[in-house]
């Protein structure tokens, strides 16, 4: 497994290997990259609370995406979290592959490109670190113990992301008509930890560290890197680039939340380029539902005599379709 991780090996190419090379339309710069243009920033830090759910919720309706600022996250745990992400992908393969291999179910893995790979499939240029996070920690066990003091700064960072995730979805949950404790409960009670590594390319314009997608999360929170400007937003028809802000991190709207607001909210499409002279490393905070919940358009918003668009689905189910990675997937969640 350790020669397939890109990071062990891609600084002996000088070209792209086929099997990373994105069809041509796929490919960056076949869309125009808007200039000048870029998603809202919302101070949380303010006084108005009304205010800023206003911000918030009209970011989500016009962006899908927002950046927070004065989050009530410290600078030190954001710094000491990234850092010890980056300890890790600079890891020996084989320490990495040890460390992210105790649970015989797979809940902690490390994998390159995508979850479930296929020969036939085109490939990213990343390596993934993914792990529960769960409020009850009974996965804790099998997260990596290198680098030294993993457990103990992830802890400490997901135990806050969990807070700032909780009081971002009340107020969009307001902001839609619902108690803004819609969301809690199993609907949120299986958080997923992901951590992307993006080595330096040496043909960007050939492939891509994450194609154009939508996440399967009510609502996802994202740490990046400062050096390096690399994720995109599709919005009408172009892709617009977020800027990364230091100690901000970036917000978007999921498929769930989707389903759950009947289609007021949008999971935008959003994509990561690569580049030829800088690694990048990024940590997502998914927030998902138990696998048994069942995800549908809140009842609240459909009661007035608005038709539900899409049908109820137990999460579980949804994962499934979701990792076939088909294109078409939302017509197979409508009703």
């Amino acid at each position: 497994m350790d020669h397939k991780l890109v990071s062990s090996w891609y600084h002996l190419h000088s070209t792209v290997p086929l099997s990373y090379v994105q069809p041509p339309e796929s490919r960056p710069g076949t869309v125009t990259v808007a200039s000048g243009k870029a998603v809202p920033v919302v101070d949380l830090g303010g006084h108005d609370r009304a205010e800023t759910l206003k911000q918030i919720f009209k970011a989500s309706e016009e962006y899908g995406f927002f950046q927070v600022i004065n989050h009530g996250v410290s600078n030190e745990l954001i710094e000491d979290t990234l850092n010890i992400f980056k300890e890790f992908h600079a890891m020996p393969a084989e320490e990495k592959l040890s460390e992210s291999s105790r649970d015989p179910n797979g809940s902690c893995m490390l994998y390159t490109s995508r979850e479930i790979n296929n020969k036939d499939c085109i490939q990213f240029w990343k390596d993934t670190l993914r792990h529960p996070c769960t409020p009850s920690e009974e996965f804790m066990e099998f997260w990596p113990l290198k680098p030294a003091r993993y457990r103990e700064v992830v802890e400490k960072y997901t135990k806050e992301l969990r807070e700032l995730g909780s009081q971002i979805l009340e107020m969009l949950c307001e902001g839609l008509g619902l108690d803004p404790r819609y969301c809690c409960a199993g609907l949120s009670e299986n958080p997923l930890l992901l951590s992307n590594h993006y080595p330096p390319c040496p043909e960007p314009s050939l492939t891509l560290g994450l194609s154009k997608h939508r996440d399967p999360t009510l609502v996802t929170i994202l740490l990046q890197d400062t050096d390096v400007n690399a994720l995109q937003v599709f919005k009408d028809g172009e892709w617009i680039s977020i800027e990364p802000i230091p100690y901000a991190f970036v917000v978007n709207i999921g498929l769930l939340l989707q389903i759950i607001s009947n289609g007021r909210l949008v999971g935008v499409e959003h994509r990561v380029v690569t580049n030829s002279s800088i690694s990048r490393t990024t940590v997502a905070y998914f927030i998902r539902p138990k696998k048994e919940e069942i995800v549908e358009p809140a009842k609240a918003l459909v009661r007035t005599g608005a038709h539900p668009i899409y049908r109820s689905i137990a999460f579980e189910e949804f994962l499934r379709i979701f990792k076939t990675r088909d294109p078409a997937i939302e017509p197979k969640l409508v009703l």
